[in-house]
């Protein structure tokens, strides 16, 4: 006689049926169709140097009100479902003395942030990384969440060496179990988790190589996140626009490119989740904007929500408008990020066209096609 087989349910048990409404809320809220997310999280040393490049002071009350304007640009929550903070601005407050995680939220848009993270190099690997972070993190969700977050991101970056064989099996394994746990933490302490793997648009690596990466690294991923037990309903996807690298020789049309990423996105992305979310990873706004609209266009079969979770492709134009102003140019700032919002929206849905080429990617080499 056969013995029955012994069915375990996942971990994902453990929380109840109104922490999975919660998490699968707020995923929701994030997978609305035409809005996207504003990216609000660098380090006060990061958005120091942006701030240093333009000759804009770096002090808490600059980055206040820099965010401030972000979160107060009229319109801006009819482009806008979610924005991710740095811890830092979770505390901070408009001219009004209101939290700004209250601002949004009394505007209908969901606040985010990103636990502190170190990267750290992986031994053997010839120069892969991983983030640390994973201690304390509980504590940390359970902190953020009494301020106001409802979800998190944590990012994991890899590099493409196709002659050194980067990333090694080792770098992604080990930085998509990292993800997984991340991500059945966050889920633990009442925080949606964003799960974000960025491929790095340097190297020389052609499209087709790309696609190969980025595949094995969502496989790995998703796969992670069932054996952790994460409840896929309640979790989001940010990951990289799949691109040549930069050094590519080859040419590809923006429509090659489109058709390469929701290949890769039918072949991995559980439609239990809602959303991708891609962020910009040094796409010029005009190039990512042109790729989302085609990617959206392309997708005929996947039932996701395809949108966007930029901080630099919207944030270094607004800035260049301080260069040699020695202040904030905070109201033609926030005119310009609506123009921008318009457009990422438009993308979002498919809609933004853009000028011939723009997205296109522009190698010395002759075109092919996948």
């Amino acid at each position: 006689q056969l013995s029955p087989i012994n069915y375990q349910p996942t971990m994902s048990t453990f929380l109840t049926t109104a922490q999975k409404d919660a998490l699968e809320s707020t995923a929701a809220a994030l997978a609305t169709p035409g809005k996207g997310i504003t990216a609000c999280d660098e380090s006060s040393g990061t958005i120091g140097k942006r701030f240093n490049a333009v000759s804009i002071r770096n002090t808490e009350e600059n980055r206040r009100k820099y965010r401030q304007m972000l979160f107060t640009a009229p319109t801006s929550e009819s482009y806008l479902c979610g924005a991710i903070f740095d811890p830092e601005t979770l505390l901070q407050k408009s001219d009004d003395g209101i939290l700004f995680p209250q601002l949004l939220q009394d505007r209908g848009i969901v606040t985010g942030v990103k636990p502190h993270l170190k990267v750290y190099t992986l031994p053997g690997t010839g120069g892969d990384t991983v983030m640390q972070g994973l201690d304390s993190l509980a504590e940390r969700c359970k902190k953020y969440y009494s301020e106001g977050a409802r979800f998190a991101k944590w990012r994991s970056p890899f590099v493409v060496d196709m002659s050194s064989g980067r990333p090694t099996d080792l770098a992604i394994k080990s930085s998509m179990s990292d993800l997984a746990r991340y991500a059945l933490i966050c889920q633990s302490e009442g925080l949606m988790p964003i799960v974000e793997p960025d491929v790095s648009l340097s190297g020389n690596h052609t499209l087709e190589d790309a696609v190969l990466v980025n595949t094995k690294i969502l496989a790995e991923l998703f796969k992670q996140m069932i054996d952790h037990g994460v409840y896929l309903p309640g979790a989001t996807l940010k990951s990289n626009i799949i691109n040549p690298g930069k050094d590519c020789s080859i040419s590809y049309t923006v429509d090659e490119i489109a058709k390469a990423n929701v290949s890769v996105l039918e072949q991995t992305f559980p439609v239990a989740m809602k959303t991708a979310n891609y962020l910009s990873g040094g796409q010029s706004l005009k190039d990512a904007t042109a790729r989302l609209s085609a990617i959206n266009r392309c997708n005929k079969r996947g039932p996701w929500n395809l949108s966007f979770s930029w901080s630099a492709a919207l944030q270094l134009p607004l800035l260049e408008l301080c260069r040699g102003k020695g202040e904030l140019q905070l109201d033609a700032m926030s005119a310009l990020y609506i123009e921008e919002l318009t457009i990422a929206s438009a993308a979002s849905k498919g809609e933004w066209n853009g000028k011939e080429g723009d997205g296109c990617h522009e190698g010395a080499g002759k075109k092919r096609k996948l």
